[in-house]
């Protein structure tokens, strides 16, 4: 009987692992890091956990931690080959997250996951997670980037966030002291941010439209691309001052599933459309799909990245804080008492 032939030796590099490109790729995203380093981080990039202690100053610290994504807005980047924004968007969804309870981001964790890791793609993602940290004043500690051969796309890859903050018991802000007669301010968001881009997708595909034609001067793939605006300071510091009562990130769901969630049961929110002003790009959309208003309103935010809830009494304070802190806000509805069978929104 004749010896099996000898079988050649594998090693991970036959697997269609880079096995230096994580170490290079550290090297590369240590500097962004650094500019993101608060006091209170003992350890950061490079170890197999991040060390974080509390900040001093809170006598009842209570830690709100928040995950998410930035959906199929990445098809938009792969096609584009753009991706030095989408990492803004990533921390932008969950620090503005747990903002809304009052939270001031504290640390947040990456999670990178291709094909095969291209370096260069890679730094451009983790230097815009680094850009979204330094806006939301949070130390990027840490992450994982991971290649699955064979199990992804070639040229595309998935992201994931995590950001942990810390509020003072006392001052949580939960939605239980908003009343009938309060005022709804509305923060401008950016643009599209990061939800309703599997409607946004239909719409580009039926209409075939050009991604590189001018929209209102600039080309329309940036105006979509356009990361998500991080409300964190501005937000934190009214909160300082005024009584905030409640807070909405207006993410998927759009205002008339996002709005609710900060109302209790016996309370509606009206809101007036008239009183702020919606991006061109939302116009479009709606009549290049032939998108129902509801729809609209149920898809994406329309041109308000968050809601915010306060005493009528603060209103004209807090818009003047919100302005002069470089936010665009408007006065755009009210708190009402529910009927039993009515919206918790309503957009008139």
């Amino acid at each position: 009987m004749s010896a099996e032939p000898t079988k050649p030796p594998l090693s991970y590099r036959d697997a269609g692992v880079d096995i230096d490109a994580g170490d290079r790729l550290v090297e590369n995203i240590k500097p962004f890091a650094r500019r993101t380093m608060r006091p209170e981080v003992l350890g950061g990039i490079g170890g197999f956990g991040g060390l974080v202690e509390l900040p001093k100053r809170y006598r009842e610290p209570v830690l709100v931690a928040g995950t998410d994504g930035v959906g199929t807005k990445l098809k938009l980047a792969f096609l584009l080959e753009r991706h030095d924004t989408i990492g803004i968007d990533l921390v932008a969804m969950s620090v503005n997250d747990i903002l809304v309870q009052g939270a001031e981001p504290l640390f947040f964790l990456d999670y990178f996951v291709c094909e095969r890791l291209d370096v260069a793609v890679a730094t451009d993602v983790v230097q815009g997670i680094a850009k979204g940290c330094e806006l939301a004043g949070c130390a990027l500690i840490g992450g994982e980037t991971a290649e699955h051969p064979n199990a992804f796309i070639p040229g595309e890859y998935d992201l994931a966030g995590f950001a942990v903050g810390v509020v003072e018991k006392a001052h949580i802000i939960d939605g239980s002291a908003i009343r009938s007669g309060d005022r709804v301010i509305g923060l401008a968001s950016s643009g599209l941010h990061s939800n309703g881009f599997s409607l946004v997708r239909k719409i580009l595909e039926r209409t075939s439209a050009d991604l590189a034609a001018d929209f209102h001067g600039r080309p329309l793939g940036s105006v979509l691309l356009e990361p998500t605006r991080i409300y964190v300071k501005p937000l934190l510091a009214l909160a300082r001052v005024l009584p905030v009562k409640g807070m909405a990130h207006i993410t998927g769901g759009g205002l008339l599933e996002n709005v609710p969630r900060m109302l209790g049961s016996g309370l509606t929110a009206v809101l007036q459309r008239e009183d702020w002003r919606m991006p061109p790009v939302f116009s479009w959309l709606q009549q290049q799909g032939n998108v129902a208003e509801h729809e609209m309103h149920r898809v994406f935010n329309c041109g308000i990245g968050m809601a915010v809830v306060v005493g009528a009494e603060d209103t004209d304070a807090a818009l003047e804080f919100l302005r002069a802190a470089g936010e665009t806000a408007w006065d755009i509805g009210c708190i009402e008492p529910r009927d039993e069978q009515g919206a918790q929104t309503r957009i008139v």
